[in-house]
């Protein structure tokens, strides 16, 4: 069994973030990230794990016109510049296999806005059929453009590292 983490990131911060959440799961279990303009519509059959996150954007996950305005303030180039997990989540396809699920989103640490990224896209998940590994998580970064709020990668690390001995199937 693998893990995958897919991800969506404007400004950087939620891609810093998958991939200490990969360097977490890769002390159990073989792990790839990837940005969810290139992921997939099927999970593979030997993914036992799947991980995805993105930002929060206007409570929920973000939205063509959120991606834009976001693109607009970076001065027109973000990491996830064709699609987001909205999309994604709409085509993917209903897993054959048994997959747990985790899901994460970043988020300005101040105000304390409501909604989450995280919680609307293991929502869909859980539709499509994945089981729910741990509760969603959220990361936080100090500003829209970032940067994390210190401390954050090492959290995401170890929150990885949980989740891969969580799922972990022994050999033999």
């Amino acid at each position: 069994m693998r893990a995958v983490v897919v991800y969506e990131s404007m400004y950087g911060n939620t891609k810093w973030i998958a991939e200490s959440i990969a360097e977490g799961i890769r002390v159990h279990l073989p792990v790839e990230v990837i940005e969810v303009g290139s992921a997939p519509a099927e999970v593979a059959a030997d993914i036992g794990l799947l991980v995805v996150g993105g930002p929060t954007h206007a409570f929920g996950l973000s939205r063509p016109s959120t991606r834009h305005d976001a693109a607009q303030r970076k001065g027109g180039s973000v990491v996830s510049d064709r699609i987001g997990l909205r999309e994604w989540l709409a085509a993917l396809a209903r897993p054959a296999q048994r997959v747990v699920v985790a899901t994460f989103d970043t988020k300005i640490i101040k105000p304390r806005l409501p909604g989450s990224g995280a919680r609307g896209a293991e929502k869909r998940l859980r539709r499509l059929g994945f089981d729910r590994a741990v509760p969603p998580e959220t990361f936080y970064v100090e500003d829209a453009q970032g940067p994390l709020v210190d401390g954050e990668l090492s959290r995401a690390c170890v929150w990885g590292e949980r989740l891969g001995a969580a799922v972990e199937v022994p050999v033999g």
